[in-house]
């Protein structure tokens, strides 16, 4: 059975076309995989779907009653909610089932026997409804998947607006799931979760009797929860049946294919071309020539997909800074309470080193507690000599109206505006992008300005925060190999694995310092 019908859908930005003539269809209980390059169109799409932007052309058709839940990359919390109250929000629907039942129950002395037959149905009707939905059990159902998402260690009656994004987007992921709908729509829930909840969530989808799209670019994780690829390119999107790596053999397959299917064509349109010129103006042969021009006139041409810019980031090398890069003594990080206990920590020249472990145990709070953006609660820090510091923050261009090359501009005032180009096109933007404004950009597209910014600038020290989040499989590969090949030191936070497995020389697991149970 069709849960969700798109027919014949094109969408564009201004004179950026998105989609073209685009249909979807996605059929009861089917995990689909919703893939491609940063800025095809990915979250345009689930947009759309949705209703919260109107197609150009076309039709969405959901079928009747169906519970659809999607959590976008920008979704809010409302302030003044525990993260209890929140998640007890995906259940608002059989709470307002318990009022109106037990209204029931408080109007049945008053009434006729013929109205009371019908509110006794009713009630009958709304009690199976709660028992069928777990409404008795809501409380436990809450603990386990705040616990599955790490939520429990940030405690459940905390206010949501002293919540960091990372966690807000937990929230707002365990609320979407509690509410079990008939079609999830996931976009890059991996984002904000490590290691562990991540595992979790791999257990919790497989274990998902109902449809969901998934876009993200954790490819691992993809593979391992969806039966269906949706790949979107060059305003298209093609169909393929399993996982990623059998949608990268059946692409490739196909991409050759094509190719040497143009190369023939090719050969033969050359080849009537050249009779049509040579012999159009002979009158023994002039009718051949047009002959031949006609079966020219007809050949559907074949054009091949236009190879998307493929990222090139080689990072600027300052002179060497210090052996020592820091030494904290008895440091405790925090903002209004202590996050760590009294850390002494030391890092030297050539250290390649990642961050790992649950989300709200203060990683981000280090980096910036290290580079002297925050007071620390009581300790200090010791830094080195001669040190050149590139930093990339995780989030940080939400509602910034400036054009990519503004952006760029503004810390590389010297710049000619080819230069400017130039140097956002080597990221893997293309020049429909670097003209856009970056509060209209895709996760990804955002993260590769600022990673233009930071390849430009001369470092010797590179300290990233959460850099693979938000970038395609390509970006992510040139990212890796570019962080391998850099002789300066790095302090990485990352939740990917297979992306800081091979770039590091150490992990440092923040568990071990935090003051929360985990």
């Amino acid at each position: 059975m069709s849960i969700l019908t798109v027919k014949n859908i094109s969408h564009g930005f201004g004179d950026r076309a998105i989609f073209e003539d685009v249909s979807f269809r996605l059929l009861k209980g089917e995990h689909v995989g919703f893939i491609g390059a940063n800025g095809e169109g990915k979250s345009t799409f689930m947009n759309i779907v949705t209703g919260k932007l109107m197609p150009d052309e076309g039709v969405i058709e959901w079928s009747n009653k169906v519970r659809v839940g999607y959590m976008d990359q920008h979704a809010v919390l409302q302030s003044g909610l525990t993260i209890r109250d929140a998640l007890k929000g995906a259940f608002q629907y059989l709470f307002d089932a318990e009022a109106e039942m037990n209204e029931l129950y408080g109007k049945m002395g008053e009434v006729e026997p013929d109205e009371l037959e019908k509110m006794l149905e009713r009630t009958a009707v709304i009690q199976d409804m709660l028992d069928h939905n777990g409404f008795y059990i809501i409380d436990a159902k809450i603990e386990e998947t705040a616990k599955g998402l790490g939520l429990l260690d940030v405690g459940l009656d905390r206010d949501v607006k002293e919540l960091s994004g990372g966690q807000r987007t937990k929230v707002l992921l365990a609320k979407l799931l509690l509410e079990t709908p008939d079609i999830l729509l996931l976009d890059e829930p991996t984002n904000y979760l490590d290691e562990q909840h991540i595992e979790w969530l791999k257990r919790f989808l497989n274990a998902y009797e109902n449809a969901f799209i998934l876009i993200s670019h954790d490819i691992p994780f993809l593979n391992s929860v969806i039966n269906l690829i949706y790949h979107v390119e060059n305003k298209q999107l093609n169909r393929y049946v399993g996982n990623y790596e059998e949608f990268e053999r059946i692409y490739e397959a196909k991409k050759k294919q094509l190719e040497q299917a143009y190369e023939r064509q090719q050969a033969e349109i050359a080849r009537l071309e050249d009779f049509v010129a040579r012999n159009k103006a002979n009158v023994a042969t002039a009718n051949m020539a047009k002959s031949r021009q006609k079966k020219l006139d007809k050949i559907e041409r074949i054009e091949l997909t236009q190879e998307k810019p493929k990222p090139t980031f080689n990072f600027k090398q300052a002179r060497a800074s210090g052996k020592m890069i820091f030494e904290t003594k008895d440091l405790v990080i925090g903002y209004d309470h202590p996050l760590t206990k009294p850390l002494n920590l030391y890092m030297e020249r050539g250290q390649k080193i990642a961050l790992v472990g649950s989300n709200g145990l203060g990683k981000t709070t280090l980096l910036k507690s290290l580079m002297g953006q925050i007071k620390p609660v009581s300790g200090e820090v010791q830094l080195g000599d001669y040190q050149y510091i590139g930093y990339f923050e995780q989030e940080g261009m939400e509602g910034n109206t400036n054009t990519c090359i503004e952006e760029f501009w503004k810390e590389f005032p010297s710049y000619t505006q080819y230069e400017v180009r130039a140097a956002l096109a080597k990221c893997g933007l293309t020049t429909k992008h670097i003209e856009s404004m970056v509060m209209v950009l895709s996760g990804g597209e955002a993260a590769k300005v600022r990673l233009a910014k930071l390849i430009n600038n001369e470092t010797n020290i590179l300290i990233l925060d959460e850099p693979t989040n938000h970038l395609d499989v390509d970006a992510k590969d040139e990212l890796k190999r570019a962080l391998k090949e850099y002789k300066g030191t790095i302090l990485l936070v990352c939740h990917e694995p297979e992306f800081y497995r091979d770039v590091v020389t150490e992990v440092w697991n923040c568990e071990e310092w935090t003051t929360k149970i985990v």
